[in-house]
């Protein structure tokens, strides 16, 4: 089986071309040993494209250059495109130091441009090892089966054999081995109790002694949810008035076994508490580890002054990436279900004495939070609102709104029917500045023009996104350019990578968070110097 043997020209002058354009600047600052995997990957598409393209147009004997011609041209271009990726090479470095200077980030060092073409190469050398382990399979499968039916049939019967062995090998085995192996160490770190951390003695809290969770069965992001954020006596001393500890209700993945009955405990937990008794009350989706952002949680009780509960069940302790390939439908399952109960009471109870209901996820809870309802069986009785922060590309109703956007708005900031029911925000611009009233029924989402979950879409490959047209959002640079596939994998890779400072990609500040409370929730009693100083005590 041949394993090294002659490349494709055509191959390497876009696999070369692709590497280059790799280097420009995407959403997020990237490091260099993380940029190098990409441009590996980026080379690699350029490569299997061109090679592909090259074997079209023999296959169909179309005309090709011969002689002279075609070793002028060849070097002509072998040429232009060296140079192309040496001066790509050379602005790369400034390119991401501009990139980090906007999100007031301090330049890059570390690895040089130099090391990530390096890191680079090994990649393309492991994807080519890996394709011509492929083609030669294939190639003796092939040759194999003609000595029992037709050529050509042969041909297709060595594909799809050999399609079959390999995704067998990487599917069934090396993935399945990752996956396990990721689960079992972040089933193990989602047990682990950290010494520093004190278990609630409050009695609005889940784990405490009052509760009827157990505290090592909140989970690790359960157990530091319940013992963090505001206390009665941190919001005495900030608002100078005494007010009430937040109820905190949180269930974990090991509390019980169905999302239904995750979903019970829940609303025992909120019986036992008198959450119902509060004047808000938060249906909070975590992400998929099960975290609950802090800069949402927290500000939004002190702007209530404490008066709030906040109830979260756990649905994975995997990162939202592979929740979302894993377990896809438990997190919709969960947040459905968790949902259907506390709403389901809610409704129920006096228009004037029930607490105002709202809907809050972050990221891929943002996008369970989205299918916990269906509209139409809230719509004679809705809940007061939802504020989504930093929603994935997949989430249908952003999706559906963005789509949809009134003519003359940007896609990283849109307007929808003048604002009346679904309105968005960014660092810059908050959600008062629509132009219709607000109704009653109020859907918020706050999101950054340079977030690469929100913005990324397969359709990249091929299409330039909206969100690209000129003018631009504030925190996205000038130089970022679209190329066919290479802006596609840019973005992905930057999804992986995060990085960004509070304020920006997919981090979002607490200061933002306040504005989209305060125009969301609408809270008593705040003036413009109190919020301000409110802003101040969770400066980013």
């Amino acid at each position: 089986m041949r394993l090294i043997g002659p490349l494709s020209t055509v191959g390497l002058l876009l696999g070369t071309l692709f590497f280059a354009f790799s280097l420009t600047p995407s959403l997020v600052p990237r490091p260099f040993a993380f940029q190098g995997v990409l441009s590996g990957l980026s080379l690699t598409a350029g490569y299997a494209i061109g090679a592909g393209l090259s074997t079209l147009w023999h296959y169909l004997q179309l005309p090709e250059l011969r002689g002279r011609l075609e070793r002028i041209v060849r070097w002509l271009a072998v040429a232009g495109c060296a140079l192309v990726a040496v001066i790509f090479m050379w602005r790369a470095a400034g390119w991401q130091d501009a990139v980090r200077a906007q999100m007031e980030l301090e330049p890059a060092g570390g690895l040089p441009p130099v090391g990530a073409a390096l890191v680079a190469l090994l990649v393309f050398a492991a994807a080519l090892l890996l394709a011509r382990l492929f083609r030669g399979t294939f190639r003796f499968l092939s040759l194999r089966l003609q000595r029992y039916i037709p050529p050509r049939v042969s041909h297709l019967a060595g594909i799809v054999v050999a399609v079959g062995l390999f995704w067998a090998v990487i599917d069934g085995v090396l993935f399945t081995m990752a996956l396990r192996a990721a689960d079992s160490s972040y089933q193990q770190v989602d047990a682990l109790i950290e010494a520093d951390q004190e278990r609630p003695s409050e009695p609005e809290r889940a784990g405490s002694p009052d509760s009827v969770v157990a505290w090592r069965d909140l989970g690790r992001q359960g157990r530091s949810f319940v013992s963090s954020g505001p206390t009665a006596t941190e919001l005495k001393a900030f608002l100078g008035e005494p007010a009430p500890t937040p109820i905190r209700i949180y269930i974990g993945l090991n509390a019980a076994e169905t999302p239904e009955e995750r979903a019970q405990l829940a609303m025992d937990e909120l019986h036992r508490t008198d959450a119902f008794d509060r004047s808000v009350l938060v249906l909070a989706t975590p992400t998929g580890t099960g975290w609950i952002d802090p800069a949402a949680a927290d500000p939004v009780e002190y702007l209530h002054r404490g008066d709030i509960a906040t109830v979260t069940a756990q649905y994975s302790y995997l990162p939202s990436p592979l929740a979302l390939m894993v377990e896809g439908s438990y997190g919709a399952e969960m947040a459905r279900a968790l949902f259907e109960a506390v709403y389901g009471h809610w409704q129920t109870l006096p228009e004037d004495e029930r607490p105002a209901l709202y809907l809050h996820g972050l990221s891929l809870g943002a996008l369970n939070s989205d299918r916990a309802f269906d509209v139409f069986d809230i719509i004679q009785d809705p809940f007061d609102g939802a504020l989504w922060s930093g929603p994935p590309f997949r989430s249908e109703t952003w999706r559906t709104v963005t789509q949809r956007r009134d003519a003359g708005s940007p896609a990283w900031l849109p307007e929808f029917r003048e604002g009346e029911v679904v309105r968005f925000m960014n660092q810059e611009t908050g959600l008062d500045a629509a132009n219709g009233d607000w109704g009653t029924f109020r859907l918020a989402f706050l999101q950054y023009a340079s977030d690469p979950i929100t913005f990324f879409s397969p359709s990249i490959l091929y299409r330039e996104p909206d969100w690209m047209a000129e003018p631009r959002g504030p925190d996205v640079t000038s130089e970022l350019r679209w190329y066919p596939v290479v802006t596609m994998l840019q973005l992905a890779a930057d999804m992986a990578a995060g990085g960004a400072p509070p304020g920006y990609g997919h981090t979002y500040a607490a200061e933002d968070y306040i504005d989209a409370w305060v125009a969301l929730t609408e809270p008593d009693d705040w003036s413009r110097d109190d919020l301000k100083r409110l802003r101040q005590a969770f400066r980013r």
